[in-house]
């Protein structure tokens, strides 16, 4: 074997490695999951400045100390006895109950989630969770939901089924196992991200649901088998929900509580947000009124409007046949701009109504509709053109 050829299979013994977590890297970020007050950001920044979680534990102090935000004290609590013991156990309980686990940088982590500053470094599963090429949102809100909002929440689901989205929300009281039992219902995959380790399940009113819920999707969480119930750990929870998902909604919110948590943080990450909007005085509506009356989300009052925002395309699961017999049921202005964009191409909202001499807030539901039919789709920057 020559020097180049050993480079290469050196590399690809790295690789394979890498992405197939030795158990050694994984008692590794155990452990620094296990150091007081070192976050996954500040996990990260170690093994980006070191090259390896096994190279963090490794390192000599005081080149630790060198790294910006790395104190003496979590130096000094990266060697705690403890914390190989306790990433032993874990270890033993990953493996008894056939876990699922994945590191920040494994190609199969959660794409969306991975692109968030502060994803988990380890991120455990339960079920039968396939996420790759999937439309992902994420539906929360209040624990003492209405009947307008399960039934709004039910009939929001049933209208995108078509599109088969992945439906994320927390597994709690209200809207969350509304949620969850209509995604079931409607044989969409359903996530319930935990506040808590996988070997418990709160609450315990929705024991009878597990199974289902594995049977269709699954569980996420980030926390260890050894983490007791705190009701400070569903903050933590709410940023993996608001990471999963191209867009969160919220369904019934007070103007405080942890769906408005879960919406600023997905604000934060850049992500879409929508609220349903409620009465001025309705204690369940004032959260997401806020929300709204902020700009920090979309009105939402019915799956159309986010098939429009997410720029979802019904068309992936409307066979030909389909599309063709709805051309000839366009009327009116569906015929004027369909004829427009068929001769000129991708064009703009504001020239369409121009050009068509169209008042654009009619430019804008007529092609709303034409979307929904199929025959017309929107593309980044306001433009349209025709299927």
């Amino acid at each position: 074997m020559n020097l180049l050829t050993g480079l290469y299979f050196f590399r690809f013994l790295q690789q394979y490695t890498y992405y197939d977590m030795t158990v050694d890297r994984l008692i590794a970020l155990l452990r620094l999951q296990r150091v007081a007050n070192l976050g996954d950001s500040s996990i990260k920044k170690l093994i980006r400045e070191v090259g390896s979680a096994e190279g963090v534990l490794a390192e000599n102090p005081k080149n630790l100390l060198k790294i910006d935000g790395i104190g003496i004290a979590k130096v000094k609590d990266l060697h705690n006895p403890d914390h190989e013991k306790d990433a032993r156990h874990e270890l033993r309980f990953i493996e008894d109950n056939n876990i699922s686990y994945w590191a920040y940088d494994h190609p199969d982590y959660p794409e969306k989630l991975k692109h968030c500053i502060d994803s988990p470094i380890l991120l455990f599963g339960s079920g039968n969770i396939a996420l790759h090429h999937k439309k992902i949102i994420s539906i929360v809100g209040t624990r003492k939901i209405t009947n307008y909002g399960v039934r709004f929440c039910e009939e929001l689901i049933e209208a995108l089924v078509p599109v088969d989205p992945v439906i994320i929300s927390g597994f709690a009281y209200g809207v969350d196992i509304t949620a969850q039992r209509a995604a079931v219902k409607h044989g969409l995959q359903t996530i319930g991200c935990l506040a808590h380790g996988l070997n418990q399940i709160y609450p315990k009113a929705h024991k009878k649901y597990v199974a289902q819920i594995k049977e269709n999707g699954g569980f996420f969480t980030d926390f260890w088998s050894t983490d007791t119930f705190d009701r400070k750990n569903f903050l933590a929870r709410n940023r993996i929900i608001a990471g999963l998902s191209e867009a969160t909604i919220v369904i019934e919110s007070a103007d405080k509580g942890g769906s408005l948590v879960t919406a600023d943080i997905a604000h934060s990450y850049h992500r879409e947000v929508f609220a349903v909007p409620g009465r001025a005085h309705d204690p369940l509506s004032k959260g997401c009124n806020m929300l709204i009356k902020t700009q920090k989300a979309h009105m939402l009052t019915d799956a159309a409007d986010v098939m429009y925002m997410l720029n979802w395309d019904l068309q992936e699961k409307q066979p030909a046949t389909v599309q063709k017999k709805l051309f000839v049921e366009l009327q009116g202005d569906e015929k004027t701009i369909y004829n427009f964009l068929q001769q000129n191409g991708k064009e703009l909202l504001d020239v369409i109504a121009l050009q068509c001499q169209i008042p654009t807030f009619k430019v804008a539901s007529t092609l709303l509709a034409m979307e929904l039919k199929g025959v017309v789709k929107p593309l980044p920057g306001k433009l349209f053109e025709v299927v």
